[in-house]
């Protein structure tokens, strides 16, 4: 068996248009099945609806077990590519194509690693299990939240390696990489105001709701939530901290935005670091009133609120209620509690040995907290420790950090190959 380069694997599942809605990731999981069962391994298509199939397939056998999970589905794609979003096209050493990012690249390398341990005979002292899941685009009820509830045991490992962590960043010379240890839990609520109709002509006889709304709304935008620090985030921020050769004698609360706001740093990576910190609480969607000239009675705001440890849904209504009226309702839609896994679990250091191996000695490691969301989430409710990467060789093209969900999103063959080795190392250290 002469193993499929993970360049090759990305296009062929770049050519598999898998965007969600409406998903069709079982052509990928055929796609891959495939390419294990020519290497005499078989793995399984788990299908809960039509059209919506995630694969599984274990390499080794052992009371370890390594799982390597990533999506296959991807977000549509809109208009302003320079070239076409399913092509797949290889040129000059980048891969082009919806997908290229988040996360068919992850994908490609995991298998690619796979079937190298195949082929090179690598003995494995237990499992590496890899998970290609569906739906985690719009949440992962069909792909990796279906398996968690519905067949663990496929799942079940020691700790899992996953998409979620920032692509490195270089400072002063100096490349850091990131492994994911947690993220952000989602609190989103819809506030909803009341009030009288009456004619738009006289808009004094009346009580409009939108109005309220508006008032309530413009509290949330200027509302400051107050600043946690965990542990691990506390660690990231010294260490950025010495690396841009800034002094940090205390990081409580108030010193935070202080040190952010001195970092040298591309403006979106400071504030994702910020967002890290505190509670956001965004008012992203508002709907009232049914004519121009009928005063609204009723008005609904939708905000995304995004919370860190200890924060849940009780938290977050004790601090809107400090800043909006009582007589706006405030309804929670969505709940999901934050979820972490430690950075000093000998799982995190492996990972971080492996990556530092690899990187050179001008690499360093750091752990991040993610504000989105991903399928680790499902994995951390599951009991199995879970760590993301966004591992990328340096010198790649930082333009493409603006691409994962963009247009003209592409990977350099380098970076993938990176991810390639990392996985297969690891896989090898871990399970040797």
């Amino acid at each position: 068996m002469l193993t499929i380069a993970p360049e090759k694997i990305l296009s062929d599942l770049i050519q598999i248009d898998s965007s969600n809605p409406p998903g069709n990731e079982t052509a990928v999981a055929v796609y891959l099945k495939k390419l294990f069962d020519d290497a005499g391994i078989v793995g399984e298509i788990i299908e809960p609806e039509e059209g919506r199939g995630s694969y599984i397939v274990r390499l080794g056998q052992g009371s370890k077990k390594l799982l390597y999970i990533a999506h296959s589905d991807v977000v549509p794609v809109g208009d302003g590519w320079d070239f076409k979003p399913f092509s797949g096209e290889i040129k000059n050493g980048v891969v082009h194509g919806r997908g290229a990012l988040d996360c068919k690249d992850l994908i490609a390398a995991q298998v690619s690693a796979a079937l190298r341990l195949v082929e090179e005979k690598v003995p494995l002292n237990g499992e590496l299990i890899i998970a290609v899941t569906a739906d985690e685009e719009i949440g992962g009820r069909l792909g990796a939240g279906f398996l968690a509830e519905r067949r663990p045991e496929l799942i079940q490992a020691d700790f899992a390696v996953n998409e979620g962590a920032d692509q490195p960043i270089m400072i002063k010379n100096k490349l850091a990489y990131f492994l994911q240890v947690g993220e952000k839990g989602t609190a989103w609520c819809t506030l909803k105001a009341h009030g009288t109709a009456g004619h738009g002509s006289v808009p004094t006889l009346a009580d409009n709701a939108v109005v309220k709304m508006a008032r309530a709304v413009s509290r949330l935008h200027n509302y400051r939530a107050e600043v946690v620090v965990v542990p691990e985030v506390e660690k990231l921020l010294k260490s950025l901290a010495k690396l841009c050769g800034i002094e940090v004698q205390a990081l409580g609360p108030n010193e935070v935005d202080a040190l952010l706001d001195q970092l040298p740093l591309e403006k979106a990576f400071v504030e994702s670091l910020r967002s890290m910190t505190r509670m956001t609480v965004s008012p992203n969607q508002i709907r009232g009133g049914t004519k121009t000239n009928i005063v609204p009675d009723y008005c609904e705001a939708d905000i995304d609120i995004r919370i860190l440890p200890g924060q849940d849904c009780e938290y977050v209504e004790k601090e809107l209620r400090l800043i909006i009226n009582k007589e706006i309702e405030i309804e929670f839609n969505e709940y999901r509690a934050p979820t972490f896994s430690s950075s000093r679990e000998s799982f995190y250091r492996l990972m971080e040995e492996v990556t530092l191996g690899l990187a050179g000695d001008n690499a360093i490691c750091l752990p991040v907290i993610s504000a989105g969301s991903t399928d680790s989430k499902f994995l951390r409710g599951a009991g199995i420790p879970s760590y993301g990467i966004g591992h990328m060789a340096s010198g790649f093209d930082q333009q493409a950090r603006t691409t994962v969900h963009g247009k003209n999103e592409r990977i350099d063959i380098e970076s993938l190959s990176l991810k390639t080795d990392f996985l297969k190392e690891l896989a090898r250290r871990y399970l040797a």
